[in-house]
C-alpha cells in the first residue's frame, strides 16, 4: 500500500472513530436529560453543589440575596445596565469572581475586575427558570462535534422539570421580571426615562408610544406620541399625543380609585370582575378533578383491555374482525377521553391561576391604598399596560380617553367603579 493511502486510512479511521464516539456521547447526553437529570455541571449563581449529593443544588443565601435583589430592583423600574452598576457600586463580587473565591471553578479573575458587573450577566439571571426551582435541559446544542460554537434550541425543543430544588424566586414575580423585560423601558437621547416608557401603547394602532423631552423641557413638558405617527406620518396612525405628568395623574388617580371601592365593597368588587364565591369555585374544581380522575382510571383500564384482547388474538379466541372493530373502538374511546382529560387540566390550571391573581390584586390593592405617589415598582405590579386613544376635540374642547389594563382583571372602567360604590 502506497505511503499516502496509509496516510489517509488512518485520518478516515480516526474520523469514523471520533464521529461513532460523538454519537455515543450525544444518546448518553439525550437519556440523562429526557430523565431529568441536569446536564449542566456549574449551578447558577446562587446556588451550590450539595455537599453529600453532588447532583443536588442548595440554595447559597450570600449569592441568592444578590438575585432576590437583582429582581426587585427589575421590578423598580431599572434596566440591566443600571442594576450592574448599582452592583458594582456597592463592590458585589461578579458571578465568577464569587465562584473563584468559593473555589467552584479553576478560572482565574483579575482583582480590579471581580466587582466589575455587566449588563450581559444581569440580563443572564432575570431570565433564568432556574431560580423557580425546575430544571431546564437542552437548552443549547452544537451541530457538529467538529465545532465548540453553542447553538440555542428554541423554547419548544426544550425539557422543563418542575421543582427539582428550592426556589430562590416566586412564579409570580418572575413572570412579572419576564413581562417587563419584554417592554423594556429605553431612555431618551438625553438619557432620560420615564415610569411608563414601555408601558405606554396606542390604542389604534397597538405600537408603542414614543417618550419626547428636550434640555429645553420642563418636567411638565414631556410628552408620549405613537411611534406609527412619528415615524410614517399621521396619514397611517392619527396624532396620538399627551403629556407624562397628565398620564401619570391619571393613572395614579384610577389606582386610588380602584383601591378604595375594594376597601369598602371588596364582595362586590370581585363579583363585578366575574368571580365565583369560594365554596362554587370550590365546587367546580372538585368536579372537574374527579372527572378528570375517572378518564385517568379508565385510560388505565383501556390499555388493559387492550392488552388482554391482545393476546385474546394471538391464541385464536378473537377473529382477526373481532380484534379489529374491538382495537378501533378502544383506541377511539381513549383519544376522546385524552382529550377530555387534557382540556380539563387546561380548565383546571387556568380557574386556578385567575383566582389566584385576582386575590393577589386585590390583597395588592389592601395594602397600597394609602399610597401617596406612583413609582415604578407599584406600576409594574398592578399595570399592564396603558392604551392612549386619540383626542377628541368635537365638544370645543380636547379630551382623551386612557384604558389602564390591570394585571389579572383587565380593563376596570370608571362607570363599574362608581357603581359598585353606589351600591
Amino acid at each position: 500500500m502506497h505511503c499516502y493511502d496509509v496516510i489517509l486510512y488512518v485520518r478516515l479511521t480516526n474520523e469514523w472513530y471520533a464521529k461513532d464516539t460523538s454519537k455515543k456521547i450525544r444518546a448518553v447526553m439525550k437519556a440523562r436529560g429526557e430523565a431529568g437529570e441536569r446536564l449542566c455541571t456549574t449551578p447558577p449563581y446562587g446556588y451550590q453543589k450539595d455537599k453529600t449529593d453532588g447532583k443536588q443544588w442548595v440554595v447559597d443565601e450570600t449569592a441568592a440575596a444578590v438575585v432576590r435583589r437583582i429582581y426587585r430592583l427589575c421590578l423598580d423600574g431599572y434596566g440591566p445596565t443600571q442594576i450592574a452598576r448599582i452592583l458594582q457600586a456597592d463592590g458585589l463580587l461578579t458571578p465568577s469572581a464569587y465562584r473563584l473565591q468559593m473555589e467552584q471553578t479553576g478560572r482565574k479573575v483579575l482583582p480590579d475586575e471581580a466587582c466589575r458587573w455587566n449588563q450581559k450577566s444581569v440580563a443572564g439571571i432575570l431570565s433564568r427558570p432556574e431560580y423557580q426551582g425546575h430544571t431546564v435541559n437542552f437548552k443549547t446544542y452544537r451541530q457538529s462535534y467538529k465545532t465548540k460554537k453553542k447553538c440555542y434550541n428554541p423554547a419548544d425543543r426544550q425539557m422543563v422539570f418542575h421543582n427539582t430544588h428550592e426556589a430562590i424566586i416566586d412564579e409570580d414575580t418572575w413572570n412579572r421580571v419576564q413581562t417587563l423585560r419584554e417592554n423594556r423601558r429605553r431612555p431618551a437621547r438625553l438619557g432620560r426615562s420615564n415610569l411608563f416608557s414601555g408601558a405606554a401603547c396606542c390604542a389604534d394602532c397597538g405600537a408603542k408610544m414614543y417618550y419626547c423631552t428636550s434640555r429645553n423641557f420642563e418636567t411638565r413638558q414631556d410628552y408620549f406620541v405613537c411611534s406609527t405617527s412619528r415615524r410614517l406620518g399621521r396619514n397611517v396612525c392619527g396624532s396620538h399625543f399627551i403629556r407624562a405628568v397628565v398620564l401619570e395623574q391619571r393613572v395614579f388617580a384610577h389606582i386610588r380609585l380602584v383601591a378604595a371601592c375594594i376597601k369598602d365593597h371588596e364582595d362586590e368588587f370581585r363579583t363585578a370582575m366575574g368571580a365565583q364565591k369560594e365554596s362554587e369555585l370550590r365546587r367546580q374544581l372538585n368536579h372537574k378533578r374527579q372527572l378528570a380522575d375517572r378518564a385517568t382510571e379508565r385510560i388505565e383500564e383501556l390499555g388493559q383491555l387492550f392488552k388482554h384482547i391482545y393476546e385474546d388474538h394471538l391464541k385464536g379466541a378473537l377473529t382477526d374482525a373481532r380484534y379489529q372493530a374491538l382495537s378501533e373502538d378502544y383506541e377511539r374511546e381513549e383519544k376522546e377521553l385524552r382529550a377530555q382529560l387534557a382540556r380539563l387540566e387546561k380548565e383546571l390550571s387556568q380557574q386556578a391561576e385567575s383566582a389566584r391573581q385576582l386575590e393577589t390584586f386585590i390583597v395588592w390593592m389592601k395594602n397600597h391604598q394609602d399610597m401617596e405617589k406612583l413609582d415604578a415598582a407599584a406600576l409594574n405590579a398592578v399595570v399592564k399596560t396603558v392604551l392612549i386613544h386619540s383626542p377628541d376635540k368635537s365638544g370645543g374642547h380636547r379630551q382623551q380617553k386612557v384604558d389602564i389594563v390591570y394585571n389579572a382583571v383587565g380593563i376596570i372602567p370608571d362607570s363599574l367603579l362608581f357603581e359598585i360604590m353606589r351600591r
